[in-house]
């Protein structure tokens, strides 16, 4: 049986966003706002430009999909809009914090809560149903990230904040019908870019100078912003939260995996068999999920007729 194309566009997100190091860690000596500030405003700037240029009938299709909806629907989708856009805020932010100040272990770390937390908002917001099997992987994580916010306190509390913002992000994004996902995202970015202009001229420092400096944004915003975000929105079409959830595990794994072989950080043993127990969570999770998918594609035995 093949995978899915939602299930692919969800791990092609998280396996993107596991590489996010490598652009991001360059940028160290800039404070993390002007990163946050400069993202931002180039993904905007570059999703209008997509827009206007190449899918005006996806705007008439959601200015059409708006003009359908009731006054009340038309509220809770703008406010489900902007929540997201206050989450993205505060998650990217965060995120950037700890990647570039505290260590590439915390970063990912922070990712490894956020599944739990998902699955958890998903099953007690949504009721979204899980197996017995993704259960006990769902324990196993937990487990792990006891094991891990033992090792480092500080990175755990870190951790919270940069998983409660995303878990609510993508339990948030089930209740969103907007019909292109190309347009929400640009609609949530403009509103994060609109959160942040008055911000930007009393926090941020010198305007950069250094060519490699709008490289590495342009790299950023298109590379691990644009094109994973687009993919993740999409996934959540056709999959539920928990399980995009769960495949959250893979952007860690690879940003530890980075840690030890790419930035020389050191890892203890405790460390080591907590990822080993997520990696074991991962796949029984995946097999769960495979599971459920096959049982729903076996044709239904009917009885002939003679």
């Amino acid at each position: 049986m093949k995978l899915p194309k939602h299930y692919m566009a969800a791990i092609s997100a998280f396996i993107i966003w596991g590489f996010f190091s490598i652009v991001l860690k360059p940028l160290y000596l800039y404070p993390s706002l002007d990163i946050l500030f400069y993202r931002v405003f180039a993904c905007i700037i570059i999703m209008l430009l997509i827009n206007i240029a190449f899918r005006r009938d996806k705007i008439k299709e959601t200015k059409n999909y708006f003009t359908a909806l009731t006054k009340k629907e038309k509220r809770n989708q703008w406010l489900l809009i902007f929540g997201s856009s206050l989450l993205l805020t505060a998650n990217w932010f965060f995120f950037i914090y700890v990647m570039n100040h505290i260590s590439v272990k915390a970063a990912s770390f922070a990712y490894m809560v956020c599944p739990i937390l998902t699955t958890v908002f998903a099953w007690f917001i949504l009721k979204e149903k899980l197996t017995k099997l993704q259960w006990l992987s769902v324990f196993l994580s937990m487990l792990s990230c006891v094991i891990l916010s033992y090792n480092s306190f500080t990175s755990a509390l870190y951790s919270v904040v940069i998983a409660s913002t995303y878990a609510v992000y993508l339990v948030l994004q089930k209740r969103i019908t907007m019909p292109d996902r190309f347009v929400l995202l640009t609609l949530q970015i403009g509103f994060t870019a609109l959160i942040l202009l008055p911000f930007y001229k009393p926090y941020s420092g010198p305007v950069p100078t250094e060519p490699l400096f709008y490289y590495f944004i342009f790299m950023i915003a298109v590379g691990f912003t644009i094109i994973p975000m687009f993919l993740n929105l999409f996934a959540l079409k056709g999959i539920n939260s928990s399980t995009v959830g769960i495949l959250i595990y893979l952007n860690p794994i690879i940003a530890f995996t980075l840690a030890i072989v790419y930035y020389d950080e050191n890892v203890t043993l405790i460390q080591a068999m907590a990822y080993f127990v997520i990696v074991i969570s991962v796949i029984l999770f995946n097999v769960g999920s495979y599971l459920k998918l096959k049982e729903q594609d076996m044709p239904v035995n009917r009885p002939s007729v003679n």
